[in-house]
């Protein structure tokens, strides 16, 4: 009786385990992937999500000398939340006083209101980016028919500051000029599943849902240099009555953009308030213009390094060049006599230009042309980069040379020009000019620029150095009272160009393109500058373009502390 009693009970367990061991066999492996989902249902949910566009910013350059940027970030283009009030007209029971005190609320008129809940729609938007705080005013009005969503606005904190670089976002959500349309693709967000966890399941949980997100910019440009150079084009609107202009600042050892400054300017903000598209153009790299004298200093490093003169070779001007038919003189038809090739430069002499430009061959002339850039892109990270091919020059006999030879005739535009003179600042080495100092994508992944060598030893270090020395010497000698900050050599030269017709051969008896491109200090260059003013109201650049060198220079020398060339108290003063 006892052993029976044993095995039943034996034989129950057994039935039993049997039962569990079924049961579990059926809930783990048979069925298992429907309780997962069961599972999952109860831990998580989805829904479909939009990512944020990227952000652009900059960060200061004064514990850095330009190098790169240092301290807190400061935002240039950031996402700011924005609600958008709408409404279903068929729900509205009376639409004159829903107007009536809606209007008040939205600042609007009661007319507008009404045109917009009367059109023959289902639902309608009726103004966009309302504020936080007006749409909690709105809510609280409980009008039936009236709705809010919420959305993301693109703005720009530091307003018409660095707009020309930076761009806009268009009404259809892509960026448009500057940096918002060139790295369009870097910067927009992506649409996606968004999982969110719920329970238990947030422990350890870590959410991807910002690979949505675009990528954020960080900029070389400087705030308080482009502030300063923004500022100049300002002045200069005000006291020479510019049609246009601009400044940019680059370090000449690397191709970093520390200003781009261009007047007329616009507040990105508020875009679409602009009648003028040509406002929203940076002219620094989408428009061409003849340069001027600021070419001579290319002509002469020509002659220098294909050993045709130095810098004391001699020759006599007698104010004028003939060449066939044409005549080509100087500046109100100066003579000048006998001459040094440094003081051609000092004296902004044309006919110089011309001398050593006929040492050369017109090929190995169009040659440099090409290794200094002008006749291609520069390649910098901007939208809507332009360039001219010169083909007139190229096809050009020895009239076309002789005028290119002192910037007349040949169009470049104002960032192929920088770069090329910081060829000359740099010891021969053209850089690719660049804005963008690295991209930040999702877990703080970076991109980061680094210098790219477009051409290397265009010219000798021995010409280089010849031509900062002789540059040097025209701030000293040629423009001591309006260049020269006491303490510093630094290095330029002037341009007064005239300005072609658009549609016909010639140029305008009164219009003038007017400009100074210099470095300093002179042998260890830290900065390059270049100041460019359209058609200010005064003869020549001395009077306009170098004043402003003057001052952006001095901001920069004290901005990152340069030290000295040498004491003031044993050098005479010029100032």
């Amino acid at each position: 009786m006892k052993n029976l009693r044993l095995n039943i009970v034996l034989a129950v367990f057994f039935v039993l385990g049997a039962a569990m061991f079924s049961r579990l066999f059926f809930l783990q492996i048979l069925n298992s992937k429907f309780y997962k989902s069961q599972a999952l249902g109860q831990q998580a949910g989805f829904s479909e999500v939009q990512g944020v566009r990227g952000e652009i910013f900059l960060k200061n350059s004064d514990e850095t000398d330009g190098v790169m940027g240092t301290g807190d970030a400061i935002s240039l283009a950031v996402n700011k939340e924005a609600w958008v009030v709408a409404a279903k007209p068929a729900e509205i029971e009376d639409k004159e006083n829903f107007a009536e005190v809606l209007a008040i609320e939205i600042a609007e008129t009661k007319d507008f209101v009404l045109s917009k809940i009367s059109a023959n729609s289902s639902y309608i938007v009726i103004k966009k980016d309302i504020s936080a705080n007006d749409i909690s005013k709105i809510k609280a009005l409980n009008l039936k028919g009236l709705y809010w969503e919420k959305s993301t606005k693109r703005y720009y904190p530091q307003k018409s500051l660095a707009a020309n670089i930076i761009g806009f976002l268009g009404g259809n959500g892509l960026g448009q000029y500057g940096l918002e349309g060139y790295f369009e693709d870097v910067l927009k967000s992506e649409s996606g599943i968004k999982e969110q966890k719920r329970g238990l399941a947030l422990i350890g949980f870590k959410n991807d849902n910002d690979l949505l997100d675009g990528a954020d910019i960080y900029l070389t440009i400087d705030y308080d240099i482009q502030f300063e150079a923004e500022a100049l084009l300002k002045e200069a609107k005000q006291n020479l009555d510019i049609e246009s202009g601009q400044i940019i600042v680059i370090k000449p050892d690397s191709g970093r953009i520390l200003a781009m400054a261009s007047y007329p300017y616009f507040n990105p903000n508020e875009y679409s308030k602009e009648t003028d598209l040509g406002v929203f153009q940076n002219s620094s790299v989408q428009k061409l213009f003849e340069p001027g004298s600021v070419m001579k200093p290319f002509t002469m490093a020509m002659g220098l390094n294909e050993g045709k003169v130095t810098p004391d070779t001699t020759f006599t001007d007698t104010g004028v060049v003939n060449i066939k038919k044409d005549a080509i003189y100087n500046f109100a038809h100066a003579k000048y006599g006998l001459q040094t090739m440094t003081q051609v430069l000092e004296k902004s002499i044309n006919t110089g230009a011309v001398f050593v430009e006929h040492t050369i061959p017109h090929k190995t002339f169009m040659d440099y042309l090409d290794k200094f850039g002008f006749g291609r892109k520069t390649e910098i990270d901007l939208q809507g980069e332009v360039y001219s091919k010169n083909e007139l020059l190229r096809r050009g006999g020895d009239m076309e040379y002789a005028t290119a030879s002192f910037g007349q005739g040949i169009q470049v535009t104002p960032i192929q020009l920088v770069a090329a003179f910081s060829a000359i600042a740099n010891g021969g080495t053209l850089y690719r000019p660049y804005v963008v100092e690295k991209i930040v994508r999702g877990e703080g992944a970076e991109e980061v620029t680094e210098p790219k060598i477009v051409e290397k030893e265009i010219i000798s270090q021995k010409t280089a150095s010849e031509m900062r020395t002789m540059l040097t010497s025209v701030v000293e000698k040629g423009y001591p009272s309006v260049a020269k900050i006491n303490g510093y050599y630094l290095a330029g030269k002037t341009g007064t160009a005239e300005v072609p017709y658009e549609n016909k051969k010639g140029y305008y008896p009164d219009k003038t393109i007017q400009s100074f491109i210099g470095f300093g200090p002179s042998m260890d260059p830290q900065f390059l500058i270049l100041v460019k003013l359209d058609n200010p109201k005064v003869p020549k650049s001395s009077l306009s373009a170098v004043p402003l060198f003057k001052k952006l220079a001095q901001y920069i020398i004290n901005y990152w502390q340069i030290p000295p060339d040498y004491d003031v108290t044993s050098q005479p003063t010029n100032n």
